[in-house]
């Protein structure tokens, strides 16, 4: 990111919170549709992206098996 391009810079490295990533992604998606891309960028957003959905897919299965725990502990609590 530069202070001319509000972009996120698609090469790094920091770990984004999940809205974070989607909005990023919804950025990269952008980039990528517009027919101005310099083509020597695209191999790097289109990795960029790919992290991205990587850590989505994380927190999902984190936030599912997180959800899935206390259902259980609560199913327990209730005697069923």
């Amino acid at each position: 990111m530069t202070e001319d391009d509000p972009t996120p810079d698609p090469v790094s490295t920091e770990s984004p919170g999940y809205a974070a990533a989607m909005t990023e992604l919804e950025t990269i998606l952008a980039r990528i549709e517009d027919e101005q891309l310099d083509i020597d960028l695209l191999a790097d957003l289109v990795a960029r992206a790919a992290e991205l959905v990587g850590l989505c897919r994380e927190r999902l299965d984190a936030a599912r098996l997180r959800v899935t725990e206390i259902v259980a502990d609560l199913d327990e609590g209730a005697g069923l």
